[in-house]
């Protein structure tokens, strides 16, 4: 027995050779649009009266995604780009055969109308049509009842469904297109110069990460897919650029989590003579601009809460924060095995394999960060958890470094740069030993760059923001699947 679908897609192909049969192309060249629907609505609406005496034409076009009557007339809802738009078909306007034609049209065509607008009793926009064109046969149904799916696997890898069916969904990426265009124009005005930088690179550097590895068949060698802007971000502020920036998509072979994506977007800037403070009122500046640019308000609604992104922002040292949060005083635990103790003795959950570093962030994480629902700033890190930060004066194991977190998650991370060549490079032999132990995150020596730090790298201050995350807060979304136009699917089983 054949499926149903298989045989709506059957009719639909039925229809196809009919219409050709009849002589109509159902995929033409082209089309002259004179309106988008949404235009088409406003003059309706702004002309109410003079719809009466006067004729408002408009050649419209766009996807039938409702179908109405089928007597002597019929209706039929139209959606472009723009919005939504009813067509009405009244047989006396037509030849009785290219009438006829209509019902070959279904939900799912791609079809064009010329016509006048007018309005009906009930006061909708609508064109009263003269012609029309079919401009592509669809050859698959739409989703009857798309908003009743819960299969979200199918929603991320047929997208273009989801898109077509759910115009909230389709809001969403406006807004993140929106929102990188407020960063750009908010860090163009104040000078910085945006650059773009190797997506294959010989070393993965930058973070701490697992990169993908490819292979180029030219040079025959290994790269790595970025996982990380820095590094070569760096050696333009050590070539005399002042202020850079790149927004770019990031890779890291980690897990997928409801804030975790391996393939991401990430904006990073580096601003000389300035350090973390110079870049921690930047961050609320730009956020605070940017949200009130997309939303026309500083505040948010995000999982039940109102986040007020009006500068200034809550300030956190970490320490401070763990005991507060978690009653644990990390600097009574200087070494991994004393920490490991202590987190053992208050049966906290934790990887045993991990340095001291890195069972902070697990601390952090577990801890800390459910708290942080109006943005804060936590900043002054160990130096463990930031190889390529500047110490603070006079202090060897805390280093100028902030996050920025908003909803529970993170959202920042910026640190004034290390400039140091040496100290840079006693790091990096410290993160190889980490390596060699088993950490594949690990960052690796980057001779290169060590090289372009010894000709001299002018005080940075550095910042990665997630741009996901940033658009998950700006759209309620708390899957950043959500946000993310085609994630990575497993492959079809």
């Amino acid at each position: 027995m054949a499926h149903p679908i298989d045989e709506i897609a059957q009719q639909k192909l039925n229809k196809l050779t009919a219409l050709r049969a009849s002589g109509i192309e159902p995929f033409p060249y082209g089309y002259h649009r004179t309106h988008t629907a949404h235009q088409a609505v406003e003059i309706a609406q702004q002309n109410q009266d003079a719809l009466l005496t006067q004729e408002f034409k408009v050649n419209v076009a766009g996807r039938v995604m409702a179908k109405r009557g089928m007597g002597k007339t019929s209706f039929m809802d139209l959606r472009d780009g723009s919005g939504k738009i009813q067509l009405f078909f009244r047989i006396n306007n037509f030849s009785e055969s290219k009438y006829n034609t209509l019902k070959d049209i279904d939900i799912g065509d791609i079809l064009g109308a010329q016509g006048k607008l007018f309005l009906t009793r009930s006061g909708e926009p609508t064109v009263e049509v003269s012609d029309f064109t079919l401009l592509a046969k669809s050859l698959q149904p739409l989703p009857e009842k798309w908003h009743g799916l819960v299969d979200v696997e199918k929603r991320y890898r047929q997208r273009y469904l989801d898109l077509i069916s759910n115009p909230d969904v389709k809001k969403i990426f406006e807004i993140r297109s929106k929102t990188i265009g407020a960063i750009r124009d908010f860090l163009n005005q104040r000078g910085f110069l945006e650059v773009e930088t190797p997506v294959l690179q010989p070393e993965a550097g930058g973070a701490t990460a697992r990169p993908f590895v490819t292979h180029h068949n030219t040079l025959d060698r290994d790269f790595f897919l970025r996982i990380a802007l820095e590094l070569h971000l760096k050696r333009l502020i050590i070539g005399g650029f002042d202020k850079v920036y790149e927004i770019g998509r990031i890779f890291r072979n980690e897990g997928i989590s409801i804030k975790h994506n391996p393939e991401f977007t990430m904006l990073e800037s580096y601003e000389t003579y300035a350090d973390y403070q110079d870049v921690m009122k930047m961050v609320e500046e730009m956020v605070s601009s940017v949200c009130q640019q997309v939303h026309g308000s500083t505040k948010v609604e995000y999982n039940g809460q109102i986040i007020d992104f009006t500068p200034p922002w809550k300030r956190l040292e970490m320490r401070q924060a763990i005991i507060q949060y978690a009653a644990l005083d990390i600097e009574q635990f200087p070494d991994t095995a004393s920490l490991k103790t202590e987190m053992t003795n208050r049966k906290m959950l934790f990887n045993a394999n991990r340095e001291r570093g890195k069972l902070i962030d697990e601390i952090v994480s577990t801890y800390v960060d459910p708290q942080l629902i109006q943005p804060t700033f936590l900043f002054d890190y160990p130096i463990e958890m930031s190889p390529l930060a500047k110490k603070k004066p006079g202090c060897d194991h805390i280093v100028e470094r902030f996050e920025a977190y908003c909803g529970s998650m993170e959202i920042a991370n910026a640190f004034t740069e290390l400039n140091d060549p040496i100290d840079q490079r006693q790091r990096f032999m410290k993160q190889m030993e980490e390596r060699e132990k088993g950490d594949e995150e690990a960052q690796k020596l980057d001779e290169d760059f060590v090289l372009a730090m010894e000709h001299g790298m002018p005080p940075t201050g550095g910042l990665g923001i997630g741009i996901d995350r940033l658009v998950m807060l700006l759209t309620n979304q708390t899957s950043i699947r959500e946000v993310i136009l085609f994630p990575a699917q497993r492959e079809k089983g």
